[in-house]
């Protein structure tokens, strides 16, 4: 049985251990365990995603199977264009999966999405992951390519989007 809730910042621990769980297991064929650690230091340092969470930055939720946190994703409204929304994250410890919920997880921003009355969603994948495919599945498709300083890394992504109707 799953269910999705929003993330208070008590859960900050939980996204960090999920995110630590996924990032080892997605990213160790692409980049090199110094940048693994360090981005995940810079982005999921548990006192960061409490301020995000606290500030309404980001909006994470969290999806459970079972009552046990095992996935979640953060958007917003892009800095840039309030038209668009960014899904900045979207992460599912690895024994999970294959079994939809990076689907529910989508589908649920993009209900919230559009209940917001916007119909643009954006995200950005590294050009390596696998998980483009699955973002192609969903409905997103390449719009560019954009390469991020992140201390002394790059992250080379895609950025992609998808009309919400």
């Amino acid at each position: 049985m799953t269910a999705i809730r929003e993330a208070t910042s008590e859960d900050a621990v939980i996204i960090r251990q999920i995110a630590e769980e996924t990032w080892w297991a997605t990213y160790s064929s692409i980049l090199e365990p110094e940048q693994i650690e360090f981005m995940l230091n810079a982005i999921y340092e548990v006192d960061r995603l409490k301020k995000l969470i606290e500030q309404n930055s980001q909006t994470f939720i969290l999806l459970l199977e079972d009552g046990t946190p095992v996935a979640f994703a953060a958007y917003s409204p892009r800095d840039e264009n309030a038209d668009v929304y960014k899904l900045h994250k979207l992460y599912c410890v690895p024994q999970t999966q294959g079994k939809g919920y990076g689907k529910l997880l989508i589908d649920e921003v993009a209900t919230r999405v559009k209940k917001a009355g916007k119909h643009i969603l954006e995200l950005n994948v590294n050009r390596h992951n696998k998980a483009k495919q699955f973002y192609e599945r969903q409905g997103f498709s390449v719009a560019y390519e954009e390469d991020i300083p992140i201390g002394p890394y790059w992250m080379n992504d895609y950025v992609m989007t998808k009309t919400l109707s």
